[in-house]
């Protein structure tokens, strides 16, 4: 039987899953406008030769508005608002997986670390082709590119959004065929499976010592607020040298992990391995109160109407 929760959680099995998903592709949608930006600059970062270009998250943000405009910081924005179906599918795989481990074990950072890897798992198999398409976007600064392909100007003007997409994804078919959509596919499993496995467990196990440590009548949306951005410090910090890793595959069009670790050790040292950190972190902190607030929100909106006021939820 599972211990007592000073937080209880909802379960697959207490949602009404119309509400669910209506009201989450909405959420999902606003969480995506806030915080693309911050991943913009992050993958600028890693990308980058040392610090070539910027010189920080600060640097970068400031850099980009003034030479590309606000415009600037939502490069491939549309492509990757795709993602909001990985998204859905994520939320899906992690409740059903849930209940599906629950059968065999109630211990909640088990439930908790199988269902994150496997939502992980599937999600990941979805957004690597739009993240390939949407980082070769991101990476086309004004007259330049910092990565293997640049959108071509047709008689000199500016191409629409939807032009300069379809141009990215043709280069990318001629140069590596359809292979190269999934590029970087092994080096987004060994970033974010871990990642979301880590993510969970420690969020339900900050949760629980801060409801511990706090008064009773103290709001349970408060407290996982909180337990959000330490959990998304813990994780990022965990697996953000695979995160380097990743991204140097996806824009460089590197076929190895291995040798690319290698690369940006005897460049960079080890320090290298810890590019993007901040902003990674940065970006976690308010997008993971949104996300926490939006998602625990959205689920006490979901539940079945014979439950609404059958416990303190």
């Amino acid at each position: 039987m599972e211990d007592k929760r000073n937080i209880p959680i909802i379960e697959w099995e207490h949602l009404d899953k119309r509400k669910f998903y209506v009201f989450g592709i909405c959420m999902t949608m606003m969480i995506r406008v806030s915080v693309y930006p911050f991943t913009l600059i992050r993958t600028r970062l890693q990308v980058q030769k040392g610090k070539s270009l910027y010189n920080g998250t600060f640097d970068a943000f400031v850099k980009i508005l003034r030479t590309e405009g606000a415009a600037g910081l939502y490069r491939g924005f549309l492509v990757n608002t795709f993602t909001l179906i990985s998204g859905q599918c994520y939320v899906t795989t992690y409740e059903l997986t849930r209940k599906y481990v629950s059968r065999y074990n109630n211990n909640n950072a088990v439930k908790s670390l199988v269902a994150g890897g496997s939502a992980s798992l599937v999600a990941q198999s979805i957004t690597v082709p739009i993240d390939v398409i949407s980082q070769h976007l991101m990476m086309q600064r004004k007259g330049e590119s910092m990565g293997r392909f640049k959108v071509r100007n047709q008689d000199g003007k500016r191409m629409l959004v939807f032009g300069q997409t379809k141009d990215i994804i043709v280069q990318i078919f001629k140069a590596d065929g359809f292979r190269g959509f999934y590029r970087g596919y092994v080096a987004s499993l060994l970033t974010y499976i871990p990642n979301s496995a880590v993510w969970w467990p420690f969020y339900h196990f900050y949760a629980e010592q801060l409801s511990s440590l706090t008064p009773k009548d103290c709001p349970h949306l408060l407290l996982q607020a909180i337990s959000g951005p330490l959990a998304a410090a813990t994780a990022s910090t965990l697996t953000n040298p695979m995160d380097v890793i990743r991204a140097r595959v996806q824009v460089e069009g590197k076929s190895s992990i291995i040798l690319t670790f290698k690369q940006l050790m005897a460049e960079e040292g080890p320090w290298g391995l810890t590019k993007g950190l901040s902003a990674r972190i940065i970006s976690a902190t308010p997008s993971t109160i949104v996300i926490v607030v939006g998602y625990e929100t959205l689920k006490k909106l979901s539940l079945r109407p014979e439950l609404v006021d059958s416990r303190h939820w």
